[in-house]
């Protein structure tokens, strides 16, 4: 299906761009956001008349974005999560706790706004991105910790999960060195007899 877009959409196109798109993208997704219009005369002309106004608000939305962006850029904020020893949590951290976490600290942010570029399974630091705008784009750290201690902690640079060096040490062991020394004493104290 052809639509004519009406902002900017990642991957597809500008505002005023004439594209072709799956017909359930489009009518799932473009249509009911109001994103995009369906590409035919009569749209065209409606899109032409609105084009002028379409823009402006759209330098608008970007101009308070890029302003939340100044602020938003470079902030840390920091979620507790149960996780076992070795650091793995016990399930993961979605783009709703993220968005959560955002708005409790003074941002409008929803879910769809997060993006991620792999699951946070793990505690540490970790970075996202939120976009606030098609053009507008923040980078914010995440800091996923058992307690609040532990999280000061990973912000000074901290290793919190020390089990990982006992875990490497059970790797490593093996079990037939540790026990070869007993085995010839035994077998010669059998051939002298």
């Amino acid at each position: 299906m052809q639509v004519i877009l009406l902002q900017r959409i990642g991957r597809l196109g500008q505002m005023g761009d004439v594209v072709n798109v799956k017909d359930g993208y489009a009518r799932n997704f473009l249509l009911p956001q109001k994103k995009a219009l369906r590409a035919n005369e009569e749209n065209k002309k409606v899109f032409e008349g609105r084009r002028a106004q379409l823009e402006a608000e759209n330098l608008s939305h970007k101009k308070d974005a890029e302003t939340v962006s100044a602020k938003l850029d470079g902030m840390s904020f920091t979620l507790i999560r149960a996780a076992g020893d070795t650091g793995q949590l016990y399930g993961s951290v979605s783009t709703r706790d993220i968005a959560e976490v955002v708005s409790e600290n003074g941002f409008t942010v929803n879910r769809n706004q997060i993006i991620l570029d792999k699951p946070i399974k793990a505690l540490g630091l970790t970075e996202a991105k939120v976009q606030l705008h098609p053009e507008v784009v923040s980078a914010i750290t995440l800091n996923i910790a058992r307690s609040q201690d532990e999280a000061d902690k990973q912000a000074r640079g901290e290793n919190v999960t020390v089990v990982q060096d006992e875990a490497l040490e059970l790797e490593t062991f093996n079990p037939d060195a540790e026990f070869e020394d007993a085995r010839p004493e035994a077998e010669s104290e059998g051939d002298a007899a």
